[in-house]
């Protein structure tokens, strides 16, 4: 029991481990790229599709380092079904047609928390690229939007 309390607390640091690192790395690159074109469409969306697919990335690393877990430890069966179990715990979809073994439901209920603090991180970042965006509109083209 403890090993597994240590075990489900080391991915729980691990997945913010990734998106903090991640997150920052972003950002450190939006930075650098600055706001040059901000006001086109074109740019604004290539620059939100672009943060949009770095997050969800992020998320797959996440979900994949839990589901390698699960297959090292024979909590499941194969990598697949790791992976798809994690993925929907992690997004807290959670279907039920895939569950852990009694000793490992823990396990579960940790990564489906980890998993929305995550993306509720991913969300707060986002709004603040969007906001970051609107902020470098000229004034002129603010007052112009409906």
């Amino acid at each position: 029991m403890h090993s597994s309390i240590f075990f489900v607390w080391v991915l729980a640091a691990i997945t913010v481990v990734v998106h903090a690192v991640g997150l920052a790395i972003m950002l450190r690159f939006l930075d650098h790229r600055g706001n040059v074109l901000m006001t086109r469409i074109g740019a604004i969306s290539t620059r939100l599709v672009w943060v949009a697919c770095y997050m969800v990335l992020l998320h797959l690393i996440a979900i994949s380092v839990w589901g390698a877990f699960y297959v090292w430890q024979g909590c499941l069966p194969d990598l697949e079904t790791a992976f798809y179990f994690s993925g929907v715990t992690y997004a807290t979809i959670g279907y039920g047609d895939v569950v852990l073994a009694k000793p490992w439901r823990l396990f579960g209920l940790m990564e489906g928390l980890t998993g929305i603090l995550m993306c509720g991180l991913s969300t707060g970042v986002f709004i603040a690229v969007v906001n970051q965006i609107y902020q470098s509109f000229p004034k002129k083209i603010i007052d112009q939007l409906p």
